[in-house]
């Protein structure tokens, strides 16, 4: 009799965890909270547009593409993948655009343009960015990080002083450049990570790797067909997915659990359990007092990546001038990062971003018409209204109007916010957090909770508050390692 794996959270780590267990013999059942699947990745219409809800930046394609290859699949079974091409624009003011390009040959002359004699060290800095990404990709990511052992093999010991673990971002970045708007393009990726670049090691410049070389993506039809693919993956493998189900009890006899109650009152046994929800809520708010490992303390120590103040909006007439990426830089960087890392605080002056996926795919709005996403860092665990929501809404469209010359406000047929209160409601995110547990050196690897419960012995955690970390990539192999942690140590059939 095949062992039952029981999956809570159908975003990309519940997907990938799912699909490796029933590949391996288990019977997995995957429950989700929201009627629609993805977590922070799902997708929603309204007046004719189609919506991504989180993730917008396709960045690793090779993490996607090797999920999809483990079920004898490619990612293009699923959806069609195109390169942006400029990848992203960043405005610095009215008249001071950049845009970054995708061909690396006019990325060195663009260095070469703002800062003569930077192209030299932007192959070096790539060089060692790449080191990293291929070292940490191929040995850090994949470790459960049970301990400090995880990591104590000759080949990552030797490899530890080449990935800058203890040089910070900032430093880094400012021995090779001079030029401030360099600096902001080099510095941006970790903006999301959860402190300033002056707190976030080197190791990072991965990210920059990720970025500038192997480019950025977009999935034609929305970020969501990632999901709708990886979803058609773990059914293929038999897992049975059962949405508007949130767990509301863990049930347990000595230390091991027994089965799962849902608050729409059905009850499952199960073998091995997996969180891929979020862990705090589940630890903090599920599990019975006697089986949690940490405590409200120790949560409240930790140290939280941005939220955000988000907004969908639908417009009836196209944007002139406009890519599908555009960061507004023309504010003050290390303030923002400021209100939100060190002084958290609703900013004076924030950075953002917005996203025009119709402007590469005309399946997202309704002909002639623009399909647009706004996204303000905010620190987490702020005092979210509507006047705030509005005072910002106003703010983005004040500055998107002198970059493009226009005013969309009039133009506006849909609009939808959402910020912490949503994220708390809909994913039961801890402090309201969009993008998890900051990357700084005292929470990453063996020092972010804990993969695997040291209470009860058949419970494994996924996604973003865990091992490896936040985003899409990170979140798909925090899935499988759970999975593979789990079948080193139980057998497929009882």
């Amino acid at each position: 009799m095949k062992s039952i794996a029981t999956v809570v959270g159908a975003g990309f780590a519940g997907l990938s965890a799912a699909a490796y267990l029933a590949k391996e013999g288990f019977q997995v059942r995957l429950l989700e909270k929201n009627d629609g699947l993805g977590g922070r990745a799902r997708q929603f219409t309204a007046e004719g547009f189609t919506f991504d809800m989180g993730p917008s930046w396709y960045w690793m394609p090779e993490i996607f593409e090797q999920f999809f290859n483990a079920f004898g699949h490619s990612a293009s079974d699923f959806y069609h993948l195109v390169r942006l091409d400029p990848s992203y624009e960043v405005v610095f003011g009215a008249e001071d655009r950049v845009e970054l390009p995708a061909s690396t040959t006019e990325l060195f002359a663009l260095f070469e343009r703002l800062e003569p004699g930077s192209s030299a060290n932007l192959r070096k800095f790539l060089e060692e960015a790449e080191y990293k990404y291929r070292v940490g990709i191929s040995e850090f990511v994949h470790k459960p990080g049970h301990s400090i052992l995880d990591f104590a093999d000759l080949r990552v010991v030797k490899s530890a002083f080449r990935l800058q673990m203890l040089t910070d971002m900032a430093s880094y970045v400012r021995k090779l450049f001079k030029h401030p708007q360099l600096i902001q393009l080099l510095e941006f990726p970790v903006l999301f990570l959860g402190a300033t670049p002056a707190n976030t090691p080197a190791l990072y410049s991965l990210m920059n790797y990720a970025d500038l070389e192997l480019g950025t993506w977009y999935p034609m039809g929305g970020m969501h067909k990632i999901i709708e693919g990886m979803a058609a993956v773990a059914k293929e493998q038999g897992v049975e997915i059962i949405a508007g189900s949130p767990v509301a009890e863990v049930l347990t006899r000595g230390n091991t659990v027994t089965a799962v109650r849902t608050a729409n009152g059905e009850q499952y046994a199960t073998d091995v359990l997996v969180c891929a929800a979020d862990y705090h809520h589940f630890e903090q708010q599920v599990l019975a007092p006697e089986d949690r490992v940490y405590t409200e303390k120790y949560w409240s120590q930790r140290t939280m990546a941005p939220s955000s103040l988000l907004f969908y909006v639908g417009l009836d007439r196209k944007v002139p001038d406009l890519h599908h990426h555009t960061l507004f830089f023309d504010a003050d960087f290390n303030r923002h990062a400021h209100e939100i890392y060190e002084e958290p605080a609703w900013p004076e002056d924030p950075l953002f971003y917005v996203c025009s996926p119709s402007v590469t795919d005309p399946e997202v709005a309704p002909a002639g018409c623009e399909n647009l996403f706004f996204l303000l860092p905010l620190a987490p665990d702020l005092d979210d209204n509507p006047d705030r929501r509005e005072h910002y809404w106003n703010l983005m469209c004040d500055r998107l109007q002198q970059r493009i010359g226009f005013d969309i406000r009039p133009h506006v047929v849909y609009r939808r916010g959402y910020a912490h209160r949503e994220f708390r409601e809909d994913y039961n995110a801890f402090r309201g957090n969009a993008y998890g547990l900051a990357n700084i050196l005292t929470q990453t690897a063996f020092l972010k909770p804990k993969l695997r419960s040291k209470k009860i012995k058949n419970l494994w955690y996924a996604g973003q508050l865990t091992t490896p970390g936040p985003g899409m990539p990170p979140s798909i192999i925090s899935g499988q390692v759970a999975a593979r942690d789990i079948i080193r140590a139980q057998p497929v059939h009882a």
